[in-house]
């Protein structure tokens, strides 16, 4: 935290010395950039925010990936007591990000989800899951520009590790407005390429295709590995299933309480019963990896682990 905040001071104390003219825009919006991005870790520290297990896919730079199948099996199913809804959406394609087939809708259906499928044909080529090529930054501008050019552009997303991106300016944007887009719009969620079709390829291709990351082969036909894609589908969400004690009878082991890995402390858990529980809280007794003994008296701040039971005792 204190080497962060010696960071910071450096670039304030850096620009503050600069001269603002169009010779130091490129340098200035570099610094700018740096600023955004140390304040950013002040507030989530890395590994307290990033998008979990997987490949992350950045909806918002669905333009730079040539996904021609996004899509899933609509409905709810019920995998180790937990219900997982699945949503069946269009397919992505080059230039989504600007409404073409409805991909506004679908990027703000992305964006709100906590896990993404994203099935491709086992028998064509797996270059279209991939990104563009490196530093491939298109940058398209409607009207004349004062301040921003590609090479400043291309700096100040390179600060972001965004090296594969269609950046179009519709005003005179300066390098606190592309900075500005870059930190409130950027959603990351995790992924897992799903490989159909595999009753069509021989046991050698089999092989190489396991070896790919984040990737799980399937036949939806004759339904070979499901079990494996559910396995992954549960490890990549990362939840936790707490289940009920009521005081003087046996936990109830049929309808757990689910929360995501991220939020899991017992506050958290009364938070989804009942916003009131925690007002009336006093302790709470749990069983579980969590605690050295079983029951153990515990606060609101304890975090829970998978398969714990809990017992809620009011003031």
């Amino acid at each position: 935290m204190s080497s962060t905040l010696a960071k910071i001071m450096e670039i304030v104390a850096e620009m503050a010395q600069t001269q603002k003219s169009k010779a130091t825009a490129h340098h200035l919006g570099l610094l700018k950039a740096g600023l955004a991005k140390l304040c950013r870790e002040l507030i989530t520290p890395k590994g307290g925010g990033g998008g979990g297990p997987g490949e992350g896919f950045d909806v918002a730079k669905t333009a730079a990936y040539e996904f021609t199948i996004l899509t899933t099996v609509p409905g709810v199913i019920r995998y180790k007591d937990a219900k997982i809804q699945l949503l069946d959406l269009p397919g992505i394609i080059e230039d989504a990000k600007d409404g073409k087939g409805r991909g506004h809708q679908v990027i703000v259906v992305a964006r709100n989800c906590n896990l993404i499928l994203i099935v491709l044909d086992v028998l064509k080529p797996l270059g279209h899951k991939k990104k563009k090529d490196k530093e491939d930054i298109n940058l398209t501008a409607t009207c004349p520009q004062s301040e921003l050019d590609a090479e400043t552009v291309k700096s100040v997303l390179a600060k972001y590790k965004i090296h594969n991106a269609d950046v179009t300016q519709h005003s005179d944007a300066t390098a606190d407005d592309l900075i500005d887009v870059v930190e409130g719009n950027r959603v990351y969620v995790p992924c897992i390429y799903v490989l159909n079709n595999i009753d069509q390829i021989s046991i050698e291709e089999l092989d190489i295709i396991c070896k790919v990351h984040h990737c799980v082969p399937i036949s939806a036909h004759h339904h070979w590995n499901c079990d494996d894609l559910l396995e992954k589908i549960w490890d990549y969400l990362k939840l936790v299933r707490i289940y009920t004690k009521p005081k003087g009878q046996l936990p109830d082991y049929t309808s757990p309480m689910v929360l995501p890995y991220s939020r899991t402390t017992v506050e958290d858990f009364c938070m989804k019963i009942h916003k009131n529980l925690i007002k009336e809280f006093k302790y709470a007794l749990v069983w579980g990896l969590s605690v050295k003994h079983n029951p153990q008296k515990m606060g609101k701040d304890h975090m829970l682990e998978d398969e714990d039971v809990i017992q809620i005792v009011k003031k």
